[in-house]
């Protein structure tokens, strides 16, 4: 697994696409414990704490704490909105070249599915992100489909996923939400901006697009 930075205080790696964050999100090999296990390997002990999460079909940058002290600072920075999240998404059809969508979504867990609703109600919360068309390629199949950067100002459960499907645009490979199964799954995270729980130096960290489909429609 990359490390794209550590710290006495915090790790970041770029997680594969199909493993789950940590455990007890389901059943597969997961980064906390491989990370822990493959430091155990080399004599050493390695404490983590999970600050957020990626979907397991996502890749990208992953944020962990090595200390409950950085862990609560990283908390707190995300409920106060101070850590930014940006992500590739490939898409379907060929939405509007930018705009901001807001909705108010409910997750239901017996399910494991987010929803678009049109009231408040308990379990209910509001989502927002603004994305910008990147590219537009065409598919084996004559389809359009599109490349966005999307800014999440929320972080609700997958809430790029079901914002864009809701409109007609599922992500390629999203079987969950409409999207074609016959593509690898569009959705990457690129870039991760936090303050350093100790230092409280504004750090951002940004992995490449991945080269395998559907990033790979793109050049």
């Amino acid at each position: 697994m990359t490390v794209l930075y550590e710290d006495a205080s915090v790790l970041a790696v770029l997680k594969p696409r199909g493993m789950l964050s940590q455990p007890g999100e389901g059943k597969g090999e997961d980064v906390l414990t491989a990370l822990t296990a493959a430091a155990r390997a080399e004599g050493r002990t390695l404490t983590l704490y999970p600050v957020h999460r990626l979907d397991r079909e996502t890749g990208g940058v992953l944020l962990l704490a090595k200390t409950g002290k950085a862990a609560a600072a990283l908390s707190a920075a995300i409920a106060e909105g101070r850590m930014k999240k940006e992500y590739l998404a490939v898409c379907e059809g060929t939405p509007p070249q930018a705009d901001t969508l807001t909705d108010l979504l409910f997750y239901d867990r017996h399910r494991g599915k987010s929803y678009v609703v049109d009231r408040v109600r308990r379990g209910v919360k509001e989502a927002r992100l603004f994305y910008r068309t990147e590219g537009v390629a065409t598919r084996a199949d004559g389809n359009p489909c599109t490349l966005l950067r999307v800014s999440l100002e929320t972080g609700r459960t997958h809430q790029i996923r079901v914002q864009l499907a809701s409109r007609g645009y599922p992500l390629l490979g999203d079987r969950r939400y409409g999207g074609r199964a016959d593509a690898g799954f569009g959705l990457f995270a690129t870039t991760l901006s936090f303050p350093h729980p100790v230092s409280h130096k504004e750090i951002t960290l940004e992995a490449e697009m991945p080269s395998e489909a559907p990033f790979s429609l793109f050049k």
